[in-house]
């Protein structure tokens, strides 16, 4: 029976890969009638690319526009030159822009397979649904919209996701010298994948301090100890635990064995940190590192709206509001702590205000500019999808989500640019922890992800306009 189970799960997994690649070449197509030239950051990274396929990699041939490590365009080289080897192709037709673009498509069949290994991995394995569960959630992150999307252009996305989940996979199957290389790999595609090497290594020390946490709270429950109360009486008691496991140097030593390759990618970080001067390379004057506490709250918000099928219901809210009454000394100082960091830490970037081919330009200006007060009548949202969102990985112990959400807060809060693709890596991290929803809620989020992507599929490729000094032909994107 369980053989047959597992067959048909693969006949399962055949099919939703198979349809989903087929729908995507059909997009592909489509997008390279549309789209002859480079579009909105291609007219960086395509020719640079181009370069590095014709064999000029020297530094005086780097576009100083380009602000990622060459990730990207090594391993498009990687890919597209064997094709002129083994089929007789020429340079034209190897490091043509369809070509170049058709790396992207690649690794979202590679980012299908491994979003799929990942819920296997992550998810138990006990319940008869829960094959269909799995594929199902796979299939529905690979369509994310603002993931999806930039599969079809020649960004950085699809390959710093692949690498990332790559990373992630083999740290859970405890390959950690594997996961830390993959995590290398991951940097070079983007900077800011060095945090989700980070949170690899977290993985661990999460895990061997939920042992530890166990041990500890087994032996006072035999010694019949009594409890600390107070308000925050669990997060002191959680300090207490930390302080007294840091100060053992066998703690420390078995810490340090585990995640050691970490540790050197780490180190090697911060190496090239401290001879680049800084994370950015090239145009750093568009990329300036800044406390921007509020890019947590739109990365809640962003997430409640794109997982409202799991996040939002009557239930939810009840359970909420019940919350707050219960607790509503602790909430009213999260508010005010709240309403102070969106007054004094909201800055507006100068692309996001001046970039009409965005959507977050729209919802910059006619949600946030609109009237002064909206943002701070927004912070009741942002509180309710925190909460939300902590509640649905209460299966996960307090440990991983400390290492989660400071993570999440490293990777988001220094960028001062508000862009939906900044969200994409820790929104998928987010969805492959919480527990397989029920099915009817998976065809549903599937189902806005569907709608979603038809819309903005259509505006982008039909509703073009041209800007006033430009004759260039302008679309609406993420």
């Amino acid at each position: 029976m369980g053989a047959g189970m597992a067959q048909l799960e693969g006949y399962y997994f055949s099919a939703a890969l198979s349809c989903t690649f087929l729908v995507s070449c059909l997009l592909f197509s489509a997008f390279s009638r549309a789209l002859r030239e480079p579009y909105m950051d291609e007219i960086f990274h395509l020719p640079q690319a181009q370069r590095y396929c014709e064999g000029h990699f020297s530094l005086s041939q780097w576009d100083p526009m380009i602000t990622t490590l060459p990730g990207l365009y090594l391993l498009s080289v990687g890919v597209v030159k064997p094709a002129s080897w083994i089929f007789g192709w020429s340079e034209h037709v190897v490091c043509s822009i369809g070509m170049l673009r058709f790396v992207n498509l690649l690794f979202s069949v590679g980012n299908f397979y491994l979003l799929y290994l990942l819920f296997r991995k992550v998810q138990p394995r006990h319940k008869a649904a829960s094959s269909v569960q799995r594929i199902l959630s796979t299939l529905t992150l690979a369509v994310f919209p603002t993931l999806y999307f930039f599969n079809f252009l020649y960004y950085t996305e699809a390959g710093s996701m692949f690498f990332t989940l790559f990373a992630y996979l083999m740290c859970l199957y405890g390959n950690h010298k594997t996961s830390a290389l993959l995590g290398f790999c991951g940097f070079m595609f983007r900077q800011t994948n060095i945090i989700w090497a980070v949170f690899c290594a977290g993985n661990i020390i999460a895990q061997k301090l939920t042992e530890a946490w166990k041990t500890e709270l087994q032996k006072k429950k035999e010694e019949r100890l009594p409890p600390i109360k107070g308000p925050f009486s669990e997060f002191r008691k959680i300090f207490q635990f930390l302080l007294a496991y840091s100060m053992s140097f066998k703690n420390l030593s078995m810490l340090f064995l585990l995640t050691w390759p970490y540790i050197l990618l780490m180190f090697l970080f911060c190496v090239f940190v401290v001879v680049n001067g800084g994370i950015v390379i090239g145009d750093r004057s568009s990329h300036e590192a800044c406390l921007h506490f509020p890019q947590l709250f739109y990365f809640f918000s962003f997430t409640l709206f794109f997982s409202f099928p799991h996040l939002l219901s009557p239930s939810k809210i009840r359970a909420f509001l019940s919350l707050v009454w219960k607790r509503r000394i602790q909430f009213f100082v999260i508010t005010l702590v709240s309403l102070f960091l969106v007054w004094k830490f909201t800055y507006a970037h100068k692309y996001l205000l001046a970039d009409n081919r965005h959507y977050t330009f729209y919802v910059w200006k006619r949600v946030f500019q609109r009237y002064e007060i909206v943002k701070y009548l927004l912070v009741p949202i942002y509180i309710f999808a925190g909460w939300s969102i902590a509640d649905s990985l209460k299966s996960k112990s307090i440990f991983w989500n400390l290492m989660f959400f400071i993570c999440l807060f490293t990777v988001t809060v220094p960028q001062k640019l508000l862009e939906f693709r900044y969200f994409i890596l820790p929104y998928i991290i987010y969805r492959l922890n919480i527990p397989l929803p029920p099915i009817s809620r998976l065809v549903c989020e599937l189902g806005c992800y569907a709608v979603v992507n038809f819309l903005t599929f259509y505006v982008f490729l039909n509703k073009t306009f041209q800007w006033p000094n430009s004759q260039d032909i302008q679309r609406f994107m993420w």
